[in-house]
This record gives C-alpha cells, structure tokens and sequence, in this order.
C-alpha cells in the first residue's frame, strides 16, 4: 500500500509458530513486515538466524522491512538486503562504517536505515543524511516487545523531522506505538510506524492496524 502513512507491523509479538498464518492476518492492510532481527549480543535477546529471516523474507506477501538488533552489522546488513529486504535498517551503535553500510545496502537495491537507541543523539549523525532513505527512532530499549512508549523521545523526533526538511527521507518510531500513542508520534513528525503487541495481540489484527492508520493519518 501507497501513503504518506505507514504502518509496518512487527512480527515480534507474533506466534513464530504459526508465522504464514500471522502474517497473512494484515498482509491486505499493511505497508511493509517489520522483521526484528536480534542476536543475543548487541540486545540481551535473540529471534531469528539468517537462515530463518531469509525463509520469512522469500514467503512474505509484503515486502519486508528488516531491523537488524545485531553485532557485526556492517557484514550482515548486505546479506539482508541481497535476501531481498525492501529496507535494511542498521544501528548506529553497532555499526563501525556507517556511510559505508548504508552505501552498500542502497548499492544493492533496499532502502538503507539507521536507528538510533533512546540515549543515542540525532545531531550526532547529521552527516549521514544524504545516505539514508530512514531514520528509526526507538521509542523504547529495544531487545523485547511489549514495552511502555517514551513520550520523551517527542522531541527527537521533532528534531529528526526539522532534520530531514524536504528531503524524501522515512521517520519511523518503534516502541509501544498504540492507539493511545500513535498520534503523538504523527504529530512529532513521524511517518513510518511499527507496531507489534498492538497489532497482534489484537482480537482483529487487521483491523488494528486500519485503526493505527485512520489516527496517525489524522496529525
């Protein structure tokens, strides 16, 4: 789907027993698939291989927006982008090149991301800008889904919009984004939304996430 609006659900919070089927619920009303990709070293848990990404890569009916919680970034983030993965989105924390591997996520043909954790400050990757199609900001720790929302990271989403001005560059949130939250982020200036245990720990997830979009499309 095309919007201003993007909702992309987080697997997270899915049953990985029965992924096919989980997707499949919100696969008609969703942007992308968010996959959180962790490896028990730079975040204290662990969810997905590159063999298992890989498989849900290729079997997913949205194109996939991988965010990868994981040392070595800078070798594995090529690898998600040749799976192919609509976005590749790096941390700034883990990663020792971060022109370079953006570069080389965008050489091969996804989107290139960095996402920055609470603590870490937007004003210290300025110089990036022109190799990044999106930012994430974390609006929790990341490493474990259904964590409360921080309403303080307002304000460096509003300083990452002023930011990007006119360029043609994502602002996605990530953490206990809701119906309780999510226009707050929307009227912070973000455009691009994971949501997680509110999609899928909804009784209608597709219907979640019609409702994430009909509030965030209303800032």
């Amino acid at each position: 789907m095309a919007s201003d609006i993007r909702i992309t659900p987080s697997i997270l919070n899915a049953d990985f027993s029965n992924l096919q089927s989980e997707i499949a619920k919100i696969a008609k009303v969703s942007d992308l698939l968010h996959l959180d990709v962790m490896d028990n070293v730079f975040v204290p848990n662990f969810t997905f291989n590159f063999e298992r990404a890989s498989k849900i890569i290729k079997e997913s009916p949205l194109p996939v927006d991988a965010h990868l919680m994981v040392a070595d970034v800078d070798h594995i983030a090529p690898e998600y982008a040749q799976a192919g993965c609509a976005s590749v989105t790096i941390h700034a924390e883990a990663t020792k090149d971060v022109s370079g591997t953006l570069r080389a996520i965008r050489k091969i043909g996804a989107r290139s991301g960095l996402a920055l954790k609470p603590a870490t400050q937007i004003e210290d990757y300025v110089d990036f800008i022109d190799d990044v199609d999106m930012f994430l900001i974390m609006t929790v720790e990341p490493g474990f889904g259904g964590q409360k929302f921080m309403t303080d990271m307002m304000s460096k989403v509003s300083r990452t919009r002023a930011i990007i001005g006119s360029r043609p560059i994502w602002l996605q949130v990530d953490g206990g984004v809701s119906l309780e939250t999510i226009e707050i982020a929307a009227d912070a200036g973000a455009d691009t939304f994971v949501a997680g245990s509110a999609v899928f720990n909804a009784q209608d997830p597709a219907a979640m996430v019609t409702a994430l979009r009909e509030l965030a499309s209303k800032s």
